[in-house]
């Protein structure tokens, strides 16, 4: 098992589907002033309206369906990407479903932190972990798949 250490400074993904993009634009203006002291980047539009809502500074990735949501997965592997807010529709199919899966899949397999409802988000946010350094356990499950030893 690996260890990644998180900074105090967060490095947040804000992602939205279309149907909820303005839970998420409003949950930011409500919690700017905690999420100014870290580092935000969202897929397309999303990171566009936020920015545009809050004032706040959010590195635009492109849009999900056009490869937004493969360009934070792989921030994540990167280990450039801490925590992800993701914002997603339960009840509409989207037409980038595979690459949603995937983004879940990567974020589960690198031990980041995901809140997908506003009360997750919430709680995560206000923990007195995003204030302190943290050290997230990175499974190396290649060794587990090679070892059979599950």
């Amino acid at each position: 098992m690996d260890t990644y250490k998180m900074g105090k400074q967060k490095h947040i993904a804000l992602v939205a589907h279309d149907n909820r993009k303005q839970d998420l634009i409003k949950w930011t203006v409500k919690n700017a002033d905690i999420l100014k002291g870290h580092f935000l980047c969202g897929t397309g539009t999303t990171a566009k309206l936020i920015s545009e809502n809050t004032g706040l500074p959010v590195k635009a990735y492109k849009s999900g369906p056009l490869g937004g949501d493969q360009q934070i997965g792989a921030r994540i592997s990167d280990g450039e990407i801490d925590f992800m807010i993701f914002f997603w529709d339960p009840l509409t199919s989207q037409p980038h479903d595979p690459d949603v899966k995937a983004l879940l899949r990567i974020a589960v397999m690198y031990d980041i932190p995901v809140a997908m409802t506003q009360a997750s988000a919430d709680f995560m946010l206000t923990s007195k972990l995003m204030e302190e350094e943290y050290d997230r356990n990175i499974i190396d499950y290649y060794s587990r798949i090679r070892e059979k030893n599950f």
